[in-house]
């Protein structure tokens, strides 16, 4: 086994890990466009319906903080490993649910799964790529796998379910997740974390576990049940005083689990931020595009999962290919700034469209614009974000901007949806018709993500900052390959 493995060899284990990512995002987006046939065959009500999305998304964005802190303290490749296993079994389970119990019980396992399992990826690639160029591809690439991802899970949750069945978009992750899982065996090397003793902090992790899992169910419900609601109020007062407990546990816990170091770096919290208010902005392009399309355009599933197809290719040119070179010339928070305002034309365009519209008129437009702005910001906030990390808190960092990212786009998705819904709601009473009534809750819904977007800009403008050789300052530790 080579002590000092080669670029190749590194950036072979890296794409083991990205197809990984992929698989695991995906599956958050990839079962929206099959909600139709998942409602006819297994009886689901309206409201029902949703809780086979928010089964997945609930314990994975409560249990990033904690499962990339136990990769720290024990192994990455082991927890990764164990996170993946239980993914893909859960997927066949998931594909074998006839019933909506076994099927929501199945998406939950799925849901921890996957946080197990991605929860410290971003901080393996970065470790894995220490050389300042190579740590800037491999960056974009995982802000490919994660952004591409969920805009691949419409594509490919489209053409799948139309032409096999639902499923399918389940089943589909065996034979890649056991291919993943045979090759992450191979490559990664078995690393020891810094020991549980240095780290265990089980009040904490309940803590942070619960609250956030509660902030993102609250946020989920608000659409059903509005926000002045005693439900909503409750359950929000909770999760607050929750995640209070957990900052206040942390500031005087001898092993905290997340060391408040990390969060009074201005880059870490900053780019955390602004990541899931543009996280919250691109759910909600994501899920009112498919609406628009199939409710408003009379787009099939399999056509509407296709129309999703150029997001993903301009994440992947961008993201890949240019962003990694613009940061080698230019500061990663100059180019945080240009890609969110090229994100706010993206959402301004789509609020322009209309309920007698066209896919090249008003959609196409919006479709390339927003993920370029995307592809361009998101490698920027990461590499300004894990830039303070050391060694052995890659793990939690990576976690930190995974669960930024969930709990963004839950908060995002839920502010649109009540925005639209009302919006579409006062349309209808006043006697317009229902595509038009859909189309202005949906203009409403890209301005006030263009207005998250903004914001963003705004925190980049006043919190980051630009420090020589960003992506220089990560150190390799032993989870490299043979």
């Amino acid at each position: 086994m080579s002590a000092e493995p080669t670029l190749r060899s590194r950036w072979l284990t890296v794409t083991v890990l990205l197809a990984a990512q992929v698989m695991i995002i995906l599956d958050q987006n990839i079962v929206t466009i099959a909600l139709p046939a998942i409602r006819g065959d297994l009886g689901f009500s309206q409201a029902g319906l949703v809780w086979t999305v928010n089964a997945y998304v609930i314990p994975f964005g409560g249990l990033l903080l904690l499962a990339g802190r136990l990769g720290d303290l024990i192994s990455r490749k082991w927890v990764f490993m164990t996170g993946l296993a239980l993914f893909v079994a859960a997927s066949a389970a998931v594909g074998l649910a006839d019933t909506q119990g076994l099927l929501l019980g199945a998406r939950f396992v799925q849901g921890v799964g996957g946080a197990i399992a991605s929860a410290g990826l971003l901080g393996m690639v970065v470790m894995l790529l220490p050389e300042p160029e190579q740590q800037a591809k491999g960056i974009g690439a995982f802000g490919f796998a994660s952004a591409g991802g969920g805009a691949l899970g419409s594509v490919i949750g489209g053409v799948l379910t139309e032409a096999v069945g639902w499923e399918s978009i389940f089943f589909i992750n065996v034979p890649i997740g056991l291919a993943v899982l045979a090759l992450a065996w191979k490559l990664l090397e078995h690393d020891r974390g810094i020991g549980v003793k240095a780290g265990a902090d089980v009040l904490g992790a309940v803590l942070v576990t619960s609250g956030v899992m509660l902030a993102v169910y609250t946020l989920i419900e608000v659409e059903h049940q509005g926000w002045d609601s005693a439900r909503t109020l409750g359950l929000g007062a909770l999760a607050i005083v929750l995640l209070a407990g957990f900052f206040l546990r942390q500031a005087t816990a001898a092993a905290p689990l997340i060391p408040l170091r990390i969060l009074r770096s201005r880059n870490v919290a900053g780019a955390n931020l602004a990541q899931a208010l543009m996280v919250g902005a691109a759910f909600g392009f994501m899920y009112f595009t498919v609406l628009y399309l199939q409710q408003v355009l009379g787009f099939a599933p399999g056509a509407a999962g296709m129309a999703f197809l150029p997001a993903p290719l301009v994440i992947a040119v961008v993201s890949m290919w240019v962003a990694p070179k613009l940061l080698a010339r230019f500061s990663p928070r100059g180019l945080a700034m240009v890609g969110l305002a090229v994100m706010v034309a993206g959402f301004v365009l789509f609020a322009q469209m209309r309920a007698d519209g066209s896919y090249l008129v008003d959609v196409l437009p919006g479709m390339i614009t927003a993920p370029l702005g995307f592809g361009i910001t998101m490698p920027a906030l990461m590499t300004l974000g894990m830039a303070d990390s050391k060694p052995e808190d890659a793990g939690v960092t990576s976690g930190l901007f995974n669960t930024a990212q969930q709990v963004g786009g839950a908060m995002g998705l839920a502010v649109l949806s009540t925005a639209v819904a009302t919006r579409t709601g006062a349309l209808t009473e006043g006697g317009a018709a229902h595509a038009e009534a859909l189309t202005g809750g949906f203009r409403v819904g890209y301005a006030v993500a263009a207005v998250f977007v903004a914001l963003a800009f705004v925190i980049a403008v006043t919190v980051l900052r630009t420090r020589r050789r960003e992506a220089a300052t990560v150190e390799p530790v032993p989870v490299a390959i043979g």
